[in-house]
């Protein structure tokens, strides 16, 4: 057995398309189980630290304006995160996810039914799936708590800050 975290993003397209629904439906074909979750505003600084890897890239700035949701209006300038955990999860993720480009994504995952590329060359994929358990660490860690997680993924220590104590990533 390979248990294993990964993280998925519902992004801000798949918040304005109402798709919620469909995708979590999709997602349940995993048989995985849902250790954490919740609604993301996305600041400018979590879309960076998400994206690092994609920084130098032309296209960052765009990414980041939609990470950000900003081109669908307030009402949709979040992400609904979730952190699933189970026997091979990123690759049962990726797969039911679909590829990157939504053009290339089998019909059948979430990205090749409800994704689309923009006139910018922005892949609007309506979900994002950690690629590797590095990168599941490293992404679960940035955008949750350890007491926003069902049950104990990573080590964790109790830190003062601020003048209160608080439960941080060790």
């Amino acid at each position: 057995m390979n248990t294993q975290n990964t993280l998925i993003l519902i992004k801000p397209d798949g918040l304005k398309k109402s798709l919620t629904g469909n995708i979590l439906t999709k997602l349940a074909e995993t048989k995985l189980i849902i250790v954490g979750a919740k609604v993301v505003s996305v600041t400018k600084e979590l879309g960076t630290e998400h994206y690092i890897s994609l920084k130098d890239k032309p296209f960052f700035p765009e990414l980041l304006d939609y990470i950000q949701g900003k081109m669908y209006g307030a009402d949709y300038n979040r992400v609904l995160a979730m952190v699933y955990r189970g026997d091979n999860a990123i690759k049962k993720v990726r797969d039911i996810s679909g590829a990157t480009n939504p053009e290339e994504a089998d019909p059948t995952s979430i990205r090749g039914a409800y994704g689309r590329i923009t006139t910018k060359g922005v892949f609007e994929n309506v979900i994002h799936a950690s690629s590797s358990t590095e990168d599941s660490e490293r992404e679960i860690k940035l955008w949750f708590k350890p007491l926003d997680i069902v049950g104990d993924l990573y080590p964790s220590k109790k830190a003062v800050i601020e003048k209160h104590e608080e439960l941080v990533w060790a």
